[in-house]
């Protein structure tokens, strides 16, 4: 055989043996494009927050995924080609998972997207696998718009696909993508970080933890963890808080209440400073972010509430023309917002911008 006969069969075999392959994505492959504040251990990446996300875009025909969950708790959209395609829910244990097969043959994106919030526990992403005959293809381009937001339960999606009006928070009814943050991201096509957990305040929480003690860390239930905030500025930040302080600060025989306050309620000078203190230290990480003070659409914003106030007032002493107040409206209805009430809202913050920030 002549040497460039040989070379040939040679390519034909190579190529052949490359196409009979899976391709294989590691965890820290820059393939993958995440989104939220991920951790990175040597052979996984760490999701936790509610909304982080992991996307690939490949030429293929299907894809698997490696997973841990902690606690076998969490839930995952699997978005495909930008839409939801199916949903799993990882075990405790690592194992594969098929995220998408017998798609035609070209060029396709994936995103697997966390759904429920850090308190059902942490999911380990140990690598994608992709089809036979597969390739990767360029991640998912920066977003040239950024958003985060600082929330409560109504930001997670709490029981947002609760459709049996029983307002159930356990994990199967829990769903971030529909929550009025993802979706008004969304709709600005918005790279966007949700640092928000259920129950919590500024000033307390149903929990020892407070929104000023968990915002700057990437592993939440880590009290020593820190999020380097240079890793994403926003142009946008939303803070939804207050809702559940405005409850417990009326619960004198509350733990949480004794804990923070003892037996005498906070004044509203010391409920208008907590809050102004909280959005300036936001301020301080992000100088150049317009923020959003808002509030909603739960009772704190129902007829007479002293709340939207409160916000007006710590905004005013504040006095920087890129910090704006605004309040969703008071739903009236039982419970957390629905999917409906969460579009509701979303709709309303999206009119908001348009109307009053340029970016």
């Amino acid at each position: 055989m002549n040497s460039k006969l040989f070379f040939a069969v040679a390519f034909i075999l190579t190529s052949i043996s490359g196409y009979s392959q899976t391709v294989i994505i590691r965890s820290h492959d820059p393939h993958i494009k995440y989104m939220g504040r991920i951790g990175m251990p040597d052979d996984a990446a760490e999701l936790a927050w509610p909304g982080s996300s992991a996307s690939i875009n490949f030429n293929g025909t299907g894809v698997k995924v490696s997973l841990k969950d902690e606690r076998g708790e969490n839930f995952y959209n699997v978005i495909v080609d930008g839409k939801l395609s199916t949903v799993i829910h990882p075990d405790n244990v690592k194992r594969e998972y098929v995220l998408v097969s017998n798609l035609s043959k070209g060029n396709h994106s994936l995103e697997l997207f966390k759904r429920t919030e850090w308190t059902m526990g942490k999911t380990w992403l140990y690598e994608f696998a992709l089809d036979k005959g597969s390739s990767t293809l360029p991640p998912p381009p920066v977003h040239k718009r950024k958003m985060e937001f600082f929330g409560n339960s109504i930001t997670c999606g709490y029981a947002d696909i609760d459709s049996s009006g029983k307002d159930r928070g356990s994990a199967p009814f829990e769903n971030t993508y529909l929550s009025y943050a993802t979706i008004t991201a969304h709709h600005f096509d918005a790279e966007f970080n949700i640092t928000a957990r259920s129950g919590i305040g500024i000033l307390v929480s149903w929990f020892p933890q407070i929104m000023p003690e968990m915002y700057d860390k990437l592993d939440p239930t880590d009290s020593e963890s820190k999020w380097d905030f240079s890793k994403f500025t926003p142009d946008i930040v939303v803070i939804n808080l207050f809702q559940n302080d405005s409850w417990i600060v009326k619960l004198t025989d509350n733990e949480q209440f004794k804990a923070r306050f003892g037996t005498k309620a906070p004044t509203e000078e010391q409920i208008i400073k907590g809050y102004r203190e909280f959005v300036k230290t936001i301020r301080n990480k992000y100088p150049k972010a317009k923020i959003i003070c808002a509030l909603g659409s739960m009772d704190a914003t129902q007829a007479g509430s002293p709340w939207p106030g409160y916000i007006e007032k710590a905004v005013a002493q504040i006095g920087d023309k890129n910090i704006l107040p605004h309040f969703f409206p008071y739903k009236n209805t039982p419970g957390h917002p629905n999917v409906k009430e969460q579009q509701e809202m979303a709709d309303d913050l999206i009119a908001f911008i348009d109307q009053n920030i340029k970016w």
